[in-house]
């Protein structure tokens, strides 16, 4: 049986971000036969429609990117209770053009990250209204918030949290059974 091959989107475009930090953990925790292949959105120009009679060839490649995966994850932080404005460019980018969208039925999760105590809880949910409207079958349990992340690392970025740890290596696992369930469904 192929890889599942699984599209991860960080929200946070700083180069030592927690989320991308926990994006990292994750795929280190990945079940067997799940790859996790890092995207990345800061060089999409902000979409405009404008541009879609010939649009960047960014945007081209990377629709192209999140059409050829199997599932999508997304490791966001929280601006302003909801997502930064990279992702959701990236979001808006892979949705058009209207009626081509390049998210349509990708099985999809969520875990959100903030130094805070509440996880990112604000940002995780205004990604998932996005992610209904797209068709992005997003799983629903377990529930990724992982908040006081600074505690959760170690100097390099590495997870030292065993109880964290062991939490998203079930997210994973549960990801990698949603996506199966997903598939089987369509």
């Amino acid at each position: 049986m192929p890889a599942t091959r699984v599209a991860v989107f960080v929200g946070s475009l700083r180069k030592e971000s927690f989320s991308r930090k926990i994006a990292q953990a994750l795929a280190e925790l990945a079940p067997e036969g799940m790859t996790l292949d890092f995207v990345e959105i800061g060089q999409l120009p902000l979409y405009n429609q404008d541009d879609e009679p010939n649009p960047p060839e960014s945007y081209r490649v990377f629709r192209q990117t999140v059409a050829s995966a199997d599932a999508v994850l997304f490791v966001t932080p929280e601006y302003n209770r909801s997502v930064p404005g990279a992702l959701k460019n990236a979001i808006d980018v892979g949705s058009r053009p209207y009626g081509k969208s390049a998210w349509d039925g990708k099985p999809g999760a969520v875990v959100s990250v903030s130094p805070g105590a509440i996880g990112a809880f604000g940002a995780n949910h205004h990604l998932r209204q996005s992610l209904v409207f797209l068709n992005v079958p997003t799983m629903q349990q377990p529930e990724a918030y992982i908040g006081n992340v600074t505690q959760l690392l170690d100097e390099g970025g590495k997870l030292t949290n065993e109880g964290t740890r062991t939490f998203l290596a079930k997210f994973m696992q549960s990801f990698a059974a949603w996506i199966e369930a997903v598939k089987k469904a369509s």
